[in-house]
């Protein structure tokens, strides 16, 4: 297997390494949404290897698979609103310290209209005091479901309120699911690309 430097714990797969299973995960990672439109973070490296979570996902291509069309509905297919969405990844990344959610997250965020000083609140896990009344409740659920994985009557109310059955489903599986993302990157020691 001729594999480039280590990515993190893992040893990055290059395009040439792939089994047909792995290959087809591959396909589907590098060649869906997420390769469409302007590239805010690289999805590969120079020798064509997948970054971020995604080389992890290589591992077992029936997970990786199921995983990558998870990502791909809570980033694509779901009716958050784009600045929600991203300030909601960003405060799960800041929660878990994950670097590579961050670096490819800020960029997409600041595609989504999130301010710099924005950025900045997020990174210390807050919500941005210039975010709508209907931001800061989703943002405030998304802290609560990281700090206590539960929200109370009052706090299930609010959100409901702002954001409805479906997007509030919708707010706590992109909640569960980067939290998987960062626990994965943290265990195959994966950090965002040196500047």
């Amino acid at each position: 297997m001729n594999t480039p430097a280590a990515h993190g714990r893992l040893p990055r797969t290059t395009p040439a390494d792939l089994s047909d299973e792995q290959r087809s995960l591959y396909a589907e990672i590098a060649g869906g949404p997420r390769a469409a439109g302007p590239a805010l973070f690289a999805l590969v490296d120079g020798s064509g290897a997948l970054n971020g979570p995604f080389n992890a996902m290589l591992l077992s291509p029936p997970i990786g698979t199921a995983l990558q069309g998870l990502g791909t509905a809570v980033r694509y297919r779901s009716t958050l609103p784009g600045r929600v969405r991203e300030m909601a990844i960003l405060l799960v990344a800041t929660h878990w310290d994950s670097t590579f959610e961050r670096h490819a997250h800020e960029a997409v965020g600041l595609a989504e209209g999130v301010a710099l000083d924005e950025l900045a609140a997020l990174r210390r896990g807050a919500v941005p005091e210039s975010s709508t009344s209907d931001e800061s409740i989703a943002l405030r659920a998304v802290n609560a479901l990281l700090e206590r994985g539960d929200l109370d009557d009052g706090e299930y109310a609010d959100v409901r309120r702002v954001l409805g059955e479906r997007q509030l489903f919708e707010l706590s599986t992109l909640v569960g699911y980067y939290t998987m993302l960062a626990m994965q990157l943290r265990l195959f020691r994966v950090e965002a690309p040196s500047p």
